[in-house]
């Protein structure tokens, strides 16, 4: 039967000190960074995916022990767990959590969507953040009141703000552009190059989707953009029009 321990041992046997070295700068661990203190063993994200299905059954007092854990590795494993039993649950009739047999997948998705947004602390990284998002958050909200990720864009926490972000992504694709422009707006002051970055993406999958929508937003807001959040929106617009827009 897999267990916590056991998932643990495996990802360590795939650890890597070399990589962990190099994964450890480009997370930014050092000193007064955003990812200050973070340890990571060095194993790559595929490897991550195939160890977490493996263990897709692990209950959320397991999960709960790897989110709490200072290693990246192991709280990507449980995200990627968790988002394994979201989509599960949302994909059957009926899904089994922390061993109760739930006959309606609703109950099922909604226990591990609360169970996502009180541990939002320990998804404390970007690519934490952007592998289970969209998966948990989004799926869950696109047919429900989406006031949560307005509240979460406006908390103190950049993750938390990253979370809101990126879970319209869902939304985006689905031609729903409401939230990711109001929240575009909310943030558009924000300090944070990640941040930045977040928004530019899903402002340039707005454009994918209805190039006027994002065209309609930029010529309100382009003035006001940090460089980086109008470089990244604009990145897929003709040439052209780039060149218009960056001498804004």
């Amino acid at each position: 039967m897999p267990t916590l321990a056991n998932l643990r041992k495996e990802l360590k046997s795939k650890a890597n000190s070399k990589k962990a070295k190099v994964l450890q700068r480009f997370f930014k661990t050092g000193k007064g960074e955003y990812g200050q203190g973070d340890i990571f063993l060095g194993v790559v994200v595929p490897e991550i995916r195939k160890i977490a299905g493996r263990y897709r059954d692990l209950g959320f007092g397991d999960l709960r022990l790897l989110l709490k854990s200072k290693i990246h590795e192991e709280r990507l494993a449980a995200l990627l767990i968790l988002t394994n039993q979201f989509q599960y649950a949302m994909t059957c009739h009926s899904a089994e959590v922390q061993g109760v047999v739930l006959k309606h997948n609703t109950q099922a998705s909604s226990k591990i969507f609360k169970f996502y947004l009180k541990n939002t602390k320990y998804i404390n990284n970007w690519d934490l953040v952007d592998l289970s998002a969209p998966k948990i958050m989004g799926d869950y909200l696109l047919d429900k009141n989406r006031d949560i990720l307005y509240k979460l864009a406006k908390s103190k926490n950049i993750w938390e703000k990253r979370i809101a972000i990126l879970a319209t992504y869902v939304f985006i694709r689905k031609n729903k552009f409401e939230e990711i422009l109001k929240i575009s707006e909310m943030l558009l002051h924000d300090k944070h190059d990640l941040i930045h970055k977040a928004v530019g993406w899903m402002l340039r999958e707005v454009g994918k989707q209805s190039q006027a929508t994002l065209e309609k937003f930029l010529k309100k807001n382009a003035s006001k953009m940090p460089r980086t959040m109008l470089r990244y929106a604009i990145e897929r617009l003709p040439e052209g029009k780039r060149r218009g827009y960056l001498k804004i």
